[in-house]
């Protein structure tokens, strides 16, 4: 009964909406497809006049065909692999970093791969996952629980005592990349045990377990259940990478020895690891990070801050490498090893962005993300397999109708039922709800005299809720190189890494030098 009656009441507020439609069709595809006004003169009309003639799209199209056809199957064996994820990279955040780039028409540095698919992001136990769930999938190969890492499906979130069986632990393509004797390495702009690189080399049963301090409050004091700091150093995988470059300094510090950290063992896993192994070299400072001479040391580490790495547009005083630097420097390290080698490369900071709804440092950070495609494009050959995809996406949205080229963060071609305009680019849900919707009036606040000049100025949201919730529909895998061929169509997340890895002949259950299948 609810339902009619909210139904009746729509159809009877739109049929007492005065209109100079002729019949309730017409009405219905004027409100679906509104008569806009014509652009302003500026931007929005500053095009090439030449897109106006056919013979510019025809010849477009057929430019486009022509290379596709021309295109030729690389079947090497790869001998590398450089994996790029841009955490909360969905594919509207593409669509408006091409905006934001220069026009609606631009291309970011991976759109021209040849091979493009699509991968399912949920996880066992949510539609929508969160970055630690599809790090599994994506770098191990097996679907696991929301908030776990490197573990399946038999570890639930907080499970202490599951997360220390060896046989549910998932062994990443990064360890199998070692394993077939091939050097390894991370680059994040987020902490270097925060969900996304710890699916690297972790296995835990909780995705914030990033030091001792959390395992003992949530396992017990005498827990034997390793923190993901403490595995990364002393595990297995983790032991064994040439190069880390990231943020998270507290994370590998006890609190005593040193004011930044949070640990409470006592431990100083920077010194750990540099003592571990001949010729480690510790780094934490952009002076550091310059000076480096990858030809005089075996491995590096470079936090470069106590958490997070700092926003790009944030970062005024160039106190960090960008991840654009560090992706160059990691391939130099990496491209010693005359046997190949794997690298997990992380633009983490358009997720951070985006749960704040904070869209303008997030479009940012995606840009920041293609330059250091484009800087790994510049330095490797076609002996390399580069694939770039998203862990998942976000409730982010480019809506209404704006102009063609109009500023990607101003807004929509029309106003709303409120007489107000609304914004081109929105949240489902977040923590700027009240920025935009005055809660004791019970209405709209009109968005351009919201202040927006900040960077990191709010974007509307629908309902309010503390962080902005990721999104559950199906991220771009971009792929060049080796078998790239083989990541199109749709398909399950987890089957990434093994489509990597049968081109690289990690996988010592199916891969091309076994020639199970004709090219």
């Amino acid at each position: 009964m609810i339902r009619w009656a909210i139904l009746f009441a729509v159809v009877l507020a739109v049929s007492s909406t005065p209109t100079k439609c002729r019949n309730e069709g017409e009405c219905l595809e004027e409100r679906i497809h509104p008569d806009l006004p014509e652009p302003p003169q500026g931007r929005a009309t500053d095009l090439d006049d030449s897109e106006n003639k056919q013979t510019y799209w025809l010849n477009n199209a057929q430019d486009f065909v022509k290379t596709v056809t021309k295109r030729e199957r690389n079947l090497k064996k790869a001998k590398n692999v450089i994996f790029f994820i841009g955490d909360g990279m969905g594919l509207a955040t593409l669509a408006a970093a091409r905006a934001l780039k220069g026009g609606e028409e631009m291309k970011l540095a991976f759109e021209d791969f040849p091979d493009v698919g699509l991968a399912k992001t949920y996880s066992l136990d949510y539609i929508v996952p969160d970055s630690a769930s599809t790090a599994t999938a994506y770098l191990g190969g097996v679907k696991g629980n929301y908030y776990t890492v490197g573990v399946n499906g038999h570890v639930k979130k907080n499970d202490c005592e599951a997360m220390q069986v060896e046989a549910n632990h998932v062994e990443s393509i990064a360890q199998w990349a070692i394993d077939d004797g091939k050097s390894a390495g991370i680059v994040t702009t987020t902490r270097v045990t925060h969900a996304s690189p710890a699916g690297t080399y972790a296995h835990t049963a909780h995705r914030d377990w990033e030091s001792d301090s959390f395992i003992k409050k949530n396992c017990g004091a005498d827990s034997k259940a390793q923190d993901i700091a403490y595995q990364l150093v002393h595990g297995k995988t983790g032991s064994e990478f040439k190069v880390i470059f990231g943020g998270g300094r507290r994370e590998f510090v006890d609190k005593t020895l040193d004011k930044r950290g949070i640990r409470t063992d006592g431990k100083d896993l920077m010194k750990e690891w540099v003592d571990a192994k001949p010729n480690s070299k510790f780094i934490e400072t952009l002076t550091d990070f310059h000076n480096l001479d990858v030809d005089q040391v075996d491995r590096v580490m470079g936090l470069f801050q106590d958490s997070h790495m700092l926003y790009h547009l944030n970062d005024t005083e160039k106190s960090q490498p960008t991840l654009e630097q560090m992706t160059m420097k990691a391939i130099q390290m990496l491209a010693k090893d005359d046997e190949g080698y794997f690298l997990f490369v992380e633009g983490g900071k358009i997720d951070l962005a985006h749960h704040d709804t904070q869209a303008q440092i997030a479009l940012d950070e995606t840009l920041e993300f293609s330059k250091a495609v484009d800087m790994a494009l510049k330095i490797t050959d076609d002996e390399t397999l580069i694939v770039i995809s998203s862990d998942h996406s976000h409730t982010f949205s480019v809506a209404g109708y704006p102009n063609r080229h109009n500023d990607i963060f101003g807004f929509g071609g029309s106003r709303a039922n409120d007489g107000n305009p609304y914004m081109t680019l929105s949240y489902a849900n977040g923590p700027s709800y009240d920025t935009y919707f005055d809660t004791k009036k019970n209405e709209r606040i009109d968005p351009s005299k919201v202040k927006r000049d900040d960077p990191a100025a709010f974007f509307p949201a629908t309902f309010d809720i503390d962080s902005e919730t990721h999104g559950g529909e199906d991220v771009a895998v971009f792929a060049k190189g080796p078998f790239s061929h083989l990541f199109t169509g749709v398909y399950e997340q987890n089957t990434i890494p093994h489509l990597m890895a049968y081109a690289a002949c990690w996988n010592k259950h199916f891969q091309m030098c076994d020639k199970l299948e004709k090219p």
